[in-house]
């Protein structure tokens, strides 16, 4: 049986621990596939003499993988979205199976590009896209797919997750952490989509759709970032029990399917508070296997070579199978995705910690806990710090609510005389395991 002949477009560090994988595993990878795997065409931007492209024809044009006709896989990870939508869907219209590490890509336009697949009767790949070389899609389109998904809940930045690790471990500020997350190569020069969830939330659109079987709706992902957390609030969090994490959050529920990625309070107790640096984490309930939970790097040259590799692997297995019988792309059969609504933020119902900085007098706490019974809210735990001045912090955990009516309250609250400033709000998840 002739070689499968890939076409790798970026040889950037995933792309380099790509080719590196491919070649140093040869034997075993085509003892998996059934088949010998071999990189026939590279696009590269300059030459990388530290790389071992011996036998491979290299182009300076990405165009030039997706027309060849040789080519039966093209690797797509040149990242972005432009380029990289039109590289992927010339790919798809000339009859070549797609690998990506792309979630940018498949959270915006994975819909036309999963409808052109099947069109042409061909496959994407994208496991690298979410939480680097954990295999989550798998688990959740195959190894789970007997159950009914309840939830989703992981990090899945692992910038992020460093950044507050830093700060809860060592006291440190958001924005000196950053330089060293920079510096170490974690962060980019331009942070904003990993410090502000962009990145989880194209992964979390990922998981979401997987998960329930709804389109990818990258829109309708709420988002907010970790740039205003200050470690005070990582100190108080912890003396109420709690770890603060940036998480993504997928849940079922009785209006439609939450979509969200924010700060967010766990119990120290729960198996993602303990999941810390660069590292991510994915916990799964299913209504049948109950809770699982998926660990491991989340980004890198290998282990996100890792995934790509597997995927390459997963497509050769299946290059003779009927079309009509291959793993749908979303987990589900095209025609059997589900119309379940993203459920607007205001809808959602979670706790929360508030933190405020108060005038120290009789009654101000009084007219606090009155705006919150108020609203139907429900008061889980209180600290008030001594401040020696005449402004102290009130820390306040509430029982869950509808985020609607905690709006209401803190303009309410931040309307009073004697609260100074804004309140700082994070939601709390405790993650039951049913």
């Amino acid at each position: 049986m002739k070689p499968v002949k890939v076409g790798l477009c970026g040889l950037g560090t995933v792309g380099a621990g790509t080719l590196n994988v491919l070649k140093r595993n040869a034997e075993e990878i085509s003892r998996r596939a059934g088949r010998q795997i071999v990189i026939d065409l590279v696009s590269i931007r300059r030459p990388r003499p530290e790389l071992d492209l011996a036998g491979i024809r290299t182009t300076t044009d990405i165009m030039d993988v997706a027309n060849d006709p040789d080519i039966d896989i093209l690797v797509e990870l040149i990242g972005g979205y432009d380029n990289a939508h039109e590289l992927v869907m010339t790919a798809i219209r000339n009859g070549k199976h797609v690998v990506t590490a792309n979630k940018a890509l498949i959270a915006v336009h994975g819909n036309e590009i999963f409808a052109a697949a099947r069109e042409n009767k061909v496959m994407v790949a994208f496991e690298a896209s979410v939480a680097g070389g954990i295999p989550i899609i798998k688990a959740i389109r195959e190894g789970l797919s007997a159950n009914t998904i309840q939830w989703v809940a992981g990090i899945i930045n692992g910038t992020g997750n460093f950044i507050l690790t830093e700060m809860r471990e060592k006291g440190r500020d958001f924005a000196d952490v950053l330089k060293e997350a920079q510096a170490l190569g974690y962060a980019e020069a331009d942070p904003t989509f990993d410090v502000e969830g962009i990145d989880a939330a194209h992964k979390l659109t990922i998981l979401g759709s997987l998960a329930f079987g709804i389109p990818l709706q990258f829109e309708r992902t709420f988002t907010e970032g970790i740039s205003r957390i200050a470690p005070e609030d990582v100190t108080y969090a912890e003396a109420l029990g709690y770890t603060i994490k940036h998480l993504g959050i997928a849940r079922r529920t009785v209006n439609g399917v939450e979509l969200r990625v924010h700060p967010t309070l766990i119990p120290t107790k729960c198996l993602l508070a303990a999941v810390n640096g660069v590292k991510n984490a994915v916990m799964v309930q299913g209504d049948a296997v109950g809770p699982t939970l998926y660990y491991g790097a989340g980004a890198g040259a290998e282990p996100t070579a890792s995934a790509v590799v597997a995927d390459i692997i997963d497509v050769t297995r299946t290059l003779t199978a009927d079309p009509n019988n291959r793993v749908p792309h979303l987990a589900f059969q095209p025609d059997h995705l589900s119309d379940l609504p993203v459920v607007q933020v205001d809808e959602i119902e979670t706790a929360y910690y508030l933190r405020m900085q108060v005038k120290e007098k009789p009654g101000v706490l009084a007219q606090i806990t009155r705006i919150l019974s108020d609203a139907g809210i429900s008061i889980e735990a209180l600290l008030q710090k001594e401040h020696g001045t005449a402004n102290a912090p009130v820390i306040i955990l509430t029982k869950q609510v509808r985020e609607g009516n905690m709006n209401q309250a803190i303009a309410a609250i931040e309307q009073l005389d004697d609260v100074q400033g804004q309140v700082t709000r994070m939601r709390v998840e405790h993650l039951d395991l049913a």
